[in-house]
């Protein structure tokens, strides 16, 4: 269209095919679906600022902002994230039902948020973006080594974090939790 700003119109085909995806991983980077929209938003604009040093790769360039971004806010607000806790059913007789795919999705948030960013980012971006330890160095700016020890460790602190990690080890050795 004749007057609009360049690049527009790439980027407006970019979120046609990819908006959806784009937001769910920013609502993980985020926390939460409001957060994620305001991750995705700036980064938008960020990339929209600084659209004439973008060469190929607009949709690798949102999402590296979208992470260095995310890190940034998790920086500011470590000491809250820290305050977090888990939200569990502790009451007697509790029986989940059809909805418990949300409250699972609701707890893995809130289990991402007690990660470093690092852990986080590559835990995202390769389990839930689905790239390559390649494709997740390149976003995060690091070595492909450094992804898989990050993630790594992300997935053991997630284990440890959900109780997943002492319920294993208890079913190994015959002892109860």
């Amino acid at each position: 269209m004749p007057g609009e700003p360049p690049g527009m119109v790439e980027l407006e085909s970019l979120l046609a095919e990819r908006g959806e995806w784009l937001l769910r991983t920013a609502i993980l980077l985020a926390g939460s679906p409001e957060a994620g929209e305001d991750l995705l938003q700036a980064a938008l604009e960020r990339v929209f600022r600084n659209w004439r040093r973008i060469h190929g790769d607009t949709e690798g360039y949102l999402r590296r902002t979208m992470v260095h971004l995310a890190s940034d806010r998790w920086r500011r607000h470590r000491s809250w994230r820290g305050k977090l806790g888990l939200l569990r059913a502790t009451t007697p007789g509790y029986l989940p039902d059809a909805t418990i795919h949300i409250d699972h999705r609701d707890q893995l948030v809130r289990l991402l948020l007690q990660l470093p960013s690092r852990q986080r980012s590559a835990i995202v971006l390769r389990y839930w973006e689905d790239l390559s330890e390649a494709e997740t160095a390149e976003v995060m700016g690091c070595s492909a080594g450094t992804v898989k020890s990050a993630a790594s460790r992300g997935m053991q602190r997630l284990r440890e974090l959900s109780g997943l990690d002492s319920a294993s080890q208890n079913a190994g050795t015959g002892r109860q939790p």
